[in-house]
């Protein structure tokens, strides 16, 4: 058996199979071989050297900026909170979600005392444990509702739309176990409501795919995602040209 190789320069056959009938890329414009020729022959090295050069003329220096439309410093602070508050409160989402030995809703061993101070212990839920975790996921809840608000970024806002719709879909079963929500779409938690609640309508909200919890906790990085695409002022396309513009195609549109 013999292989025969053509004697040819330019590698692109190698990547011919990929191409459409329309003889476009299948992948989107294969067209980084003559990356990686500016790169092996060195005027990407070059071009980099001129332009981070000290001495660089102004000229220079504006291929590389004149682009690129950056965020003021404020409209990034207000991106960054909107980012760290998703980040909370995926976390006390997240809490809730656990499953396994870690689970706040496995059984455990719950010691009290009478009137008398004799102790008692038996098997039970964590109401102290599961209502601190409540407590948590509310305060990151209300605090990524104030940084949306001073966002005021659309895409963010969209998102966060989402996971208020999650919240009032599921406002029967929250109001039971002593969630409620205001008119400015924020959580209040009920103490004495919680404390008379059934803990298996605790779990079936906080618990599981498709749980309350989990749809808060899946928004949350969606939220997440926008105010990075918001943060990020653009993006060089293949053909070293810059671009504001952004398309996630449907990656999550599955999702809900």
């Amino acid at each position: 058996m013999s292989i025969n190789i053509p004697m040819i320069n330019d590698y692109s056959y190698l990547f011919s199979g990929m191409s459409s009938s329309s003889g476009s890329s299948s992948l989107g414009n294969l067209n980084f071989l003559s990356d990686y020729a500016s790169i092996k022959n060195g005027s990407y090295a070059k071009l980099m050297k001129a332009y981070y050069s000290t001495d660089a003329s102004d000229e220079v220096k504006k291929l590389g900026s004149s682009s690129v439309s950056s965020l003021t410093k404020e409209e990034n602070k207000k991106l960054a909170k909107v980012q760290a508050a998703t980040d909370a409160l995926k976390e006390s989402a997240d809490a809730l979600l656990t499953t396994g030995e870690k689970s706040l809703f496995e059984y455990k061993d719950i010691t009290a005392k009478d009137e008398n101070g004799i102790e008692t212990t038996t098997k039970g839920y964590d109401r102290d444990g599961i209502y601190k975790a409540l407590e948590g996921f509310v305060k990151s809840y209300n605090s990524l509702i104030d940084a949306v608000d001073a966002s005021g970024n659309e895409g963010i806002s969209d998102r966060a739309v989402r996971l208020a719709n999650a919240t009032v879909a599921n406002l029967g079963s929250l109001n039971k176990i002593g969630i409620t929500v205001n008119e400015d779409m924020k959580l209040d938690l009920d103490r004495d409501t919680f404390d008379g609640a059934d803990m298996s309508m605790v779990k079936a909200l906080f618990q599981g795919a498709g749980s309350y919890g989990y749809r808060a906790s899946a928004q949350a990085s969606l939220i997440d995602y926008a105010a990075q695409r918001a943060s990020t002022s653009g993006t060089y396309t293949q053909g070293g040209t810059y671009t504001s513009s952004y398309n996630s195609g449907s990656l999550f549109n599955s999702i809900f």
